[in-house]
């Protein structure tokens, strides 16, 4: 198994140490941030020592859609554009070879700073589900798993907290993409 580093590495993603001061990171940082929202500072600073820091250019590609990554990132300055694909990733990429045509892509959503991206795959290690593109530059803490199991093992109130809030942020997603698929069906 790769380590963290390594794969943000293969990510095209470069280190630049960890998020030291994490509730220091902007004005009304942790209470903008849906994910950190209800951590105090002391809590958001030990978050912030197990995550690490990354930059990423306007355009790069920080999450690919179809590709393997055990781990999430927090959105700390920037925005992000995530996409899906409208074809299955390996029927699409065959098709984009024989025609040379860029795939064809749906906006999911347009995330800031405070969003967590990636977390699906850091709980259940399935390929990404979507693509996540910088729109401008982009600061982002990340979280792989390993690194979690030992922050509830070093940490377990915030770790177990962590667990929490990243379970209401996707049950609060899959709400919303059942309203939606509500709102389709009645059409």
């Amino acid at each position: 198994m790769k380590t963290l580093e390594e794969q943000l590495d293969i990510a095209g993603l470069k280190v630049q140490g960890c998020c030291q001061g994490l509730s220091t990171y902007g004005p009304d940082f942790l209470q903008t941030s849906q994910l950190l929202q209800d951590f105090t500072p002391a809590e958001a600073d030990i978050l912030g020592a197990s995550m690490l820091l990354i930059h990423a250019a306007p355009g790069q590609v920080m999450i690919r859609e179809g590709e393997f990554g055990d781990w999430m990132m927090v959105i700390l300055k920037g925005t992000v554009d995530v996409t899906k694909r409208l074809e299955p990733v390996a029927g699409a990429a065959q098709a984009d070879a024989e025609t040379g045509a860029e795939p064809a892509v749906s906006r999911i959503a347009v995330v800031r700073r405070g969003a967590a991206v990636g977390d699906m795959s850091m709980l259940d290690s399935e390929p990404r589900y979507a693509t996540c593109t910088a729109i401008e530059a982009v600061e982002a803490g990340v979280w792989g798993r390993h690194e979690i199991a030992l922050l509830i093992r070093d940490h377990p109130g915030v770790g177990a907290k962590l667990l929490v809030k990243i379970t209401q942020m996707m049950a609060q997603r899959l709400r919303n993409t059942s309203n939606q698929l509500v709102k389709l069906l009645r059409r």
